[in-house]
């Protein structure tokens, strides 16, 4: 046996016991699971998302969950299946809350003679939102419309196309 690298059971019983000792509370056996897994969790959601400091934040919020939920884990060998898992789930719950919170600009159709020559550019400067709205479904441009030209409230939007409010909001979305 060598003695540098431990053998798999040995890892498996160190395991064991970290992990019994931090179901009980024991903060430091947990912080030296974290010193174990933290850089594996940090590289799997950096996979997953593209961004250092969004996989930093993943593998973070990963071990909140899994500080809280420690005491549901039955068998030790899962533990690190378990705390991937609980990453790459915050990593891909992040990508998704980064595409809702993403905005897009709108600027103004640009005017002159770099518009009219087919500048690149220019053209992508422009954003023609009455096409855009000429591709949505008439009922779709119709709340669109209801909504935003005429400032109602999905109460309203509601009561004048005969569906509840939170389906006028789930479709507005």
């Amino acid at each position: 046996m060598n003695a540098i690298a431990p053998t798999a059971s040995a890892v498996t019983d160190r395991t064991a016991e970290l992990l019994l000792s931090a179901q009980t509370g024991e903060g430091q056996a947990f912080t030296e699971i974290v010193e174990l897994h933290h850089p594996e969790l940090v590289r799997i959601a950096y996979a997953i998302t593209g961004d250092l400091d969004a996989a930093r934040d993943a593998a973070q919020s990963a071990w909140i969950k899994a500080w809280s939920r420690l005491r549901t884990v039955r068998e030790p060998e899962r533990l690190r299946v378990w705390l991937v898992a609980i990453a790459a789930n915050e990593a891909r719950q992040n990508i998704r809350a980064a595409g809702r919170r993403r905005i897009r600009e709108v600027t103004p159709a640009v005017e002159g003679a770099a518009a009219r020559k087919g500048d690149p550019e220019a053209a992508a400067a422009r954003l023609d939102l009455g096409q855009a709205l000429l591709g949505l479904a008439p009922g779709d441009r119709q709340l669109l419309a209801m909504r935003y030209l005429a400032g109602m409230s999905a109460d309203e939007l509601a009561t004048a196309t005969g569906r509840s409010a939170s389906g006028t909001r789930t479709r507005l979305s």
